[in-house]
């Protein structure tokens, strides 16, 4: 007796209730988001994914500073998307509409959990295609799927990754139909869907399904040229589908190009007792292949080749194949193949998934033959046991995993042994098995429901507890949106959300517009502008913080500045009490007019060492004074020098209980200017004696010193007697360059401000990719827009035609001729216009075939003559 609905309808809603109910079962032990007091914004997905959301969400809502081409909040503009095809263009991330804008957490969390789901029914649907079965046996492999290690210790904070999940096993369908020519246009259009979800996964995805359908034309009865034309159904489907999102994915590949390096890891494989500890239960490491499928799953496919009852093609095939994928994960070549050729930045084995929906599938051929014989599950237990004994002295197999283990191999062995009696299994609702039957399924799915529970909540809590972890929305962000809301003036001058930051978007989480930016499309000459002017960052460059200089202020326009006390969730700091506020300053507009032409001797390789002189070059006055200093360690003696990674003189940490002497900074500068301290490599707190003190919040890692470094501070004002002195406490050791302290002349920095305002634009307007200043008459020289000259800028000078933007010292430049009163810029996203030409090409396939179709159709219904 079959369900109300059919059989794959069924397996379908099985494997997605089961996905659901045991992510949140884990969430609940975990004491996760949103079901407990800890949260599950770690890493990028508090730094890059919720913002992102949010952005969209205010995009949605007729919100937020640009458009779908370009974001006005991040690194004082760039372009939008690539990012939106990187992180947002998943048909899940529209749901974000329907939640409130304080719920963007809870919103991200659900459209999460649908992606799990949606990938569990979508596998369950694959397995009863490719063999007939028993649905709740396809349900149960196909949460198998959705609820693999790879999607709870990697895909759950890295949400865009789960389009792949879900991606697979469609790819895989379409591959069905290419084999039995049904459904061409679904078929492109499914392909499409996947790339333009997330091409990254995508491509994995594809790359698999190509081997699947290659298994089944090699174990398929047809003959050799019906096989060429499936193949080449296939090969059509895919690359008419692929066509179809090359406007979107030209973009990306183009963002990418463009991007700043980053910071790349070696491949190195992981030793055969981690990759087979990985296969079980409660297991986790961060740099490990997460091939977690279930304790039945795994049985089943270690039975796979011992079962009798599967014809041999069929196990040697699947067997084979699953082994081989695993294996390719652990030489280099087929590792970077597929990675598209490009070591990933973070978490390794992001092709992980592909292995597990092979070990998913060979058990279902395991399976659906019938329930392997007492001899397959004898010589399956004892490779399991083989596997744990093994992965026993591995550092990702901690205590607890072993009760887990054990009693998920009880119920998985004694579920399939239960189900050998009972016949094969297939009549749980009836015939006289019943009892053994219905035992065997109920020990099978709790045993999955238990073991996948555990993992879950093992991955949750060991993530938190060595990943930076961020707050979900709470008041912090609510009084800093209503704040940044409040001195918003945009596009006269941007209001930046301040430097002691919730997240590395902090303007597209609580608004405002800033320097603070964090995605794989941060621009190299953004990231090397702001670097070369004081600016710190995280990531090896790709997530930007903010700058708090008043130079820079009146360099990109920042009438309005925010200051928050430390987040208490980060506790970098000690907390000061301290509330959120805002400090204002004049500044000109986006669009100034300098006296010098752009050339070759005004691009950001122009910039020397000095972020102070750089900032001058940039701003066109002479402003600081950089003194010469003196530096002494805690022990009153000159410190060593640094190494060519770490420039400057060398500070270390205080020895613990080591008296609180200070190592120490003196110089001198003309009283009353303000005292910046700028020491990249330098991490922990620093103060100027006497009144006006302010932290230095500098962090980085000191055995990675490409990864991490600290931004330029404000740190007071230089006291009458003209000699000022800076006490350091270093929290590791680091280094202070010569040049570390910089006086700012704030009475020169005033007259360069009215000389600006006074020659620049009188007023600026800006859309989504355009920005169009009205200038004064007979403006002569180059018109500099406060926003980072980043690929896809074309301006024009009145009247003449756009041409390639230029470049003033990372910004963008226009030359003016003393006849031109206006100057308009227009973004156009690199890749684009090719994409777009490759889309209307491959977009006549899909017409083709349907009217192809349509006509077939029509002659098939027509009455013979």
């Amino acid at each position: 007796m079959l369900p109300p609905v059919g059989p794959a309808q069924a397996a379908a809603l099985l494997a997605a209730a089961i996905a659901v109910t045991v992510l949140c079962a884990g969430d609940v032990v975990a004491r996760s988001y949103p079901f407990g007091p800890r949260t599950r914004s770690v890493n990028d997905l508090g730094n890059q994914y919720v913002p992102f959301h949010a952005h969209l969400w205010d995009l949605l809502h007729g919100r937020g500073d640009g458009g779908l081409l370009f974001n006005w909040q991040s690194g004082f503009g760039t372009g939008f998307l690539p990012d939106l095809g990187t992180y947002l263009t998943s048909p899940f991330a529209l749901l974000v509409v329907v939640f409130p804008r304080d719920e963007i957490d809870l919103a991200v969390y659900v459209i999460t959990a649908l992606k799990v789901a949606s990938a569990g029914a979508a596998m369950a649907w694959l397995l009863l295609r490719l063999r007939p079965g028993h649905w709740w046996a396809a349900g149960l492999l196909g949460a198998s799927y959705a609820l693999c290690g790879w999607t709870v210790s990697t895909a759950a904070y890295n949400l865009m990754w789960l389009d792949g999940l879900i991606a697979l096993p469609l790819l895989c369908l379409v591959g069905e139909w290419a084999l039995k020519g049904r459904r061409p246009v679904l078929g492109v259009v499914v392909v499409a869907a996947a790339w333009i979800a997330n091409f990254y996964t995508a491509y994995m995805a594809t790359l698999a399904a190509g081997l699947v359908l290659l298994l089944r034309l090699w174990l398929s009865d047809l003959p050799r040229r019906r096989k060429l034309a499936a193949a080449g159904r296939a090969g059509l489907t895919a690359a008419l589908g692929m066509g179809l999102a090359a406007p979107l994915v030209a973009v990306v590949y183009f963002g990418s190009s463009h991007a700043s390096p980053g910071r790349f890891t070696r491949f190195a494989p992981v030793g055969t007792e981690v990759l087979l500890g990985r296969l079980l239960p409660t297991t986790y490491s961060f740099g490990s292949p997460p091939v977690y499928v279930g304790i039945t799953a795994l049985v089943l496919a270690l039975a796979l080749p011992f079962h009798r009852a599967v014809p041999h093609r069929v196990r040697t095939g699947w067997t084979l194949l699953a082994l081989g994928v695993t294996l390719s994960m652990q030489w280099e070549p087929t590792y970077l193949l597929w990675h598209a050729f490009a070591a990933p930045q973070g978490s390794s084995y992001r092709q992980a998934f592909v292995v597990c929906a092979l070990l998913v599938i060979a058990a279902w051929h395991s399976l659906s033959y019938g329930p392997p014989d007492r001899r397959a599950l004898c010589a399956a237990g004892a490779l399991l046991t083989l596997i744990a004994a093994l992965a026993g002295g591995s550092d990702v197999v901690r205590f607890f995993a072993w009760p887990v283990l054990l009693v998920a191999a009880v119920c998985a062995l004694g579920g399939l042994a239960l189900l050998g009696r009972a016949g094969g299994g297939f009549t749980v609702l009836g015939g006289r098995r019943i009892a053994p039957a219905g035992l065997a399924v109920l020990l099978l799915i709790g045993g999955q429901f238990g073991e996948a529970t555990a993992t879950s909540a093992v991955a949750t809590r060991l993530r938190f507890g060595h990943m930076d972890d961020y707050a979900p929305w709470g008041d912090r962000q609510q009084r800093q949106t209503e704040v940044i809301a409040e001195a918003d003036g945009w596009p006269r001058y941007r209001t930046d959300p301040g430097r002691e930051q919730t997240v590395g978007n902090d303007p597209l989480l609580v608004g405002g517009q800033g320097a603070q930016y964090y995605s794989s499309h941060t621009s190299g000459i953004l990231s090397s502008t702001l670097t070369a002017l004081g600016g710190g960052w995280t990531s090896g460059g790709r997530s930007l913080q903010s700058l708090d200089n008043a130079v820079t202020d009146v360099i990109f326009s920042v009438g309005a500045r925010v200051h928050s006390p430390p987040d208490p969730h980060q506790n970098w700091f000690p907390q000061d009490g301290s509330e959120v506020t805002v400090t204002r300053q004049d500044v000109p507009p986006l669009v100034t007019v300098r006296p010098y032409a752009a050339s070759a001797r005004t691009r950001v390789a122009a910039f020397g060492p000095s972020p102070y002189r750089n900032q001058e070059l940039l701003l066109g006055a002479r402003v600081y004074t950089v003194p010469r200093l003196t530096l002494r360690t805690g022990a009153g003696t000159r410190p060593d020098r640094g190494d060519d990674a770490r420039p400057g003189l060398r500070i270390g940490a205080p020895a613990h209980g080591a008296a609180a002497r200070k190592p120490s900074i003196t110089a001198r500068c003309p009283a009353g200017s303000e005292v910046y301290l700028w020491a990249p490599h330098f991490s922990g707190t620093a103060w100027l004696a006497g009144p006006s003190t302010h932290l230095l919040t500098g962090r980085f890692r000191s055995d990675h010193p490409v990864t991490k470094i600290a931004s330029m501070q404000r740190l007071g004002t230089v006291p009458a007697s003209g000699r000022l002195r800076i006490s350091l406490s270093p929290d590791k050791t680091g280094t202070v360059p010569e040049g570390a302290v910089g006086c700012l002349d704030t009475a020169r920095l005033d007259t360069v401000v009215r000389r600006l305002k006074a020659t620049g634009a009188a007023e600026v307007t800006v859309s989504d990719g355009t920005i169009r200043a009205e200038l004064p008459a007979g403006s002569r020289g180059t018109a500099v827009v406060a926003a980072p000259r980043i690929a896809g800028w074309r301006c024009a000078a009145g009247g003449a035609p756009a041409v390639p933007a230029r470049e003033y010292y990372g910004l963008i430049a226009v030359p003016l001729d003393g006849t031109s009163t206006s100057v308009t810029c227009t973004f156009h996203p690199p890749g684009l216009r090719l994409g777009l030409a490759v889309g209307g090409v491959a977009l006549v396939g899909p017409v083709l075939l349907g009217v192809l179709t349509a006509v077939r159709r029509r002659r098939a219904r027509a009455p013979a003559p």
